[in-house]
């Protein structure tokens, strides 16, 4: 009787005690259920507090520390995730699946080290991964989207920030962000009331600071260049397109513009060469910048670079199929073909413009000048030579000093074509008419080396 007595007073003192062991279990499933339901909602900070409260009722139920860790994932705390993680395959090794907290970890600390040394692809891609993990981390998201902006893919940068504004409109970061894309697509002032928004919602926002304060500077920088552009003072653009190269080179859009204007600069104080380069430059940043090729192509044509001219042209109105380009291309053609047959002009020493007057001078000079005649005791190879420079004074005489075959060689028509065949010309025909025919001149020696000229 006693040890049964013994035993009622046990099993009275432990029912209360199973009883509220099963009362904490129904009471940590409500709280998780409710977890669950802020979690389908995505309000991860309610869900978070109240699997935190089932974990508190039941701390050795693994799928408490489970779901814990996968809100703490969704709110970007990757090492307390970890640790629910951790403890949650302590309890339940079917739980492994959460492991991946640590490879998030690992994408993140690789994508901080890539992000220093301006590798934003590889950024991207760990963001990318890390996201499959945690798709509503919005850090992951704000580092995604400024390295694409970085990248020049402004759409995609734009959308990441957009969508996190909508869900929180004060978020600095993705203010910051689309600033950022607005500034790099050279709408500066927009990106100035993005920069200025961002830092009201979080004054030591440093990139914001930085930002705001470049395109400030960029903007009024290149406005005093255009200003003194327009006022012809171009030492002084030069000076302030300069300045503002100097300013942000991560910029590329406004630095393209800022060297093809420097570029427009040169050409205007004739430093041709430098202006080539700066479009050149302009062109690597943004090989769409139609202007630049239009610049440089121009600068080519004054330096004769006639090659280089058609091939600018021809991306230029494979780009933009304009009348006025297609002109600019066919005159660079024209040039092109012009420039691989005889210079006449340069062969007598005279300007295209040069008057009828100056071309009959110039050929008696030149004439006179190379006359196989003057050249009778020199070597073989000279002679050669100056008889060779004779015909070609003597073609350039017939051509440009008709009216008619001057104007068809101007316009870049082939005179062989025009039944103008300079092969089988004798310059010694035009020498003689222009000095008066046979017996009219001579060369005679006056000592070794030394001519001068008799006219009969």
């Amino acid at each position: 009787m006693a040890a049964a007595a013994e035993c009622d007073v046990v099993m009275a003192a432990t029912e209360p005690e199973l009883l509220d062991d099963q009362e904490a279990k129904r009471e940590a499933e409500t709280f998780k259920e409710q977890g669950n339901a802020y979690y389908a909602k995505k309000d991860y900070n309610e869900a978070y507090n109240y699997y935190t409260k089932a974990i508190d009722m039941c701390p050795k139920n693994a799928s408490y520390y489970g779901n814990r860790a996968a809100t703490l994932m969704m709110l970007g705390r990757f090492r307390e995730a970890l640790g629910d993680a951790q403890q949650s395959v302590r309890l339940d090794d079917s739980f492994v699946r959460f492991k991946n907290a640590n490879a998030v970890m690992e994408y993140e600390k690789i994508a901080e080290t890539d992000f220093e040394k301006r590798d934003f692809r590889k950024v991207v891609f760990c963001m990318d991964r890390a996201l499959e993990f945690a798709p509503a981390c919005h850090r992951f998201k704000i580092l995604k989207a400024e390295c694409l902006a970085m990248l020049g893919r402004y759409p995609e940068a734009q959308s990441v920030a957009s969508d996190i504004l909508r869900m929180d409109s004060t978020n600095a970061d993705a203010l910051y962000v689309r600033g950022l894309c607005l500034y790099y697509e050279d709408c500066i002032e927009k990106a100035v009331q993005f920069f200025v928004q961002a830092l009201r919602m979080a004054p030591d926002h440093e990139k914001a600071c930085i930002a705001c304060r470049n395109a400030k500077a960029l903007k009024a920088k290149k406005e005093d260049g255009n200003k003194a552009f327009k006022e012809g003072n171009y030492k002084l653009a030069y000076e302030l397109y300069t300045e503002a190269l100097g300013i942000d080179p991560n910029n590329i859009k406004t630095n393209a513009k800022l060297y093809c204007n420097r570029g427009t600069v040169n050409s205007k104080l004739r430093k041709l060469d430098d202006a080539i380069e700066d479009c050149t430059n302009a062109v690597k940043l943004d090989d769409t910048y139609i202007k630049a090729y239009l610049r440089r192509a121009q600068c080519y044509m004054d330096t004769e670079q006639y090659e280089e001219a058609v091939r600018d042209y021809e991306k230029v109105y494979q780009t933009e199929k304009t009348k006025e380009h297609k002109q600019l291309l066919k005159n660079a053609q024209l040039e092109l073909k012009k420039s691989k047959r005889k210079d006449y002009y340069k062969i007598l020493g005279v300007d295209k413009n040069a008057s009828e007057d100056e071309i009959k001078k110039a050929y008696r000079k030149r004439a006179l000048m190379h006359h196989p005649d003057r050249h009778s005791g020199a070597s073989a190879e000279v002679q050669k030579e100056e008889e060779k420079k004779f015909k070609e004074v003597g073609e350039a005489f017939t051509i440009l000093s008709d009216p008619k075959k001057k104007t068809r060689y101007d316009s870049g028509q082939d005179l062989d074509e025009e039944g103008m065949n300079m092969g089988d010309f004798d310059p010694n025909n035009i020498f003689k008419a222009f000095f008066g025919g046979p017996g009219g001149f001579s060369f005679e020696a006056s000592g070794p080396g030394n001519f001068f000229f008799q006219f009969g």
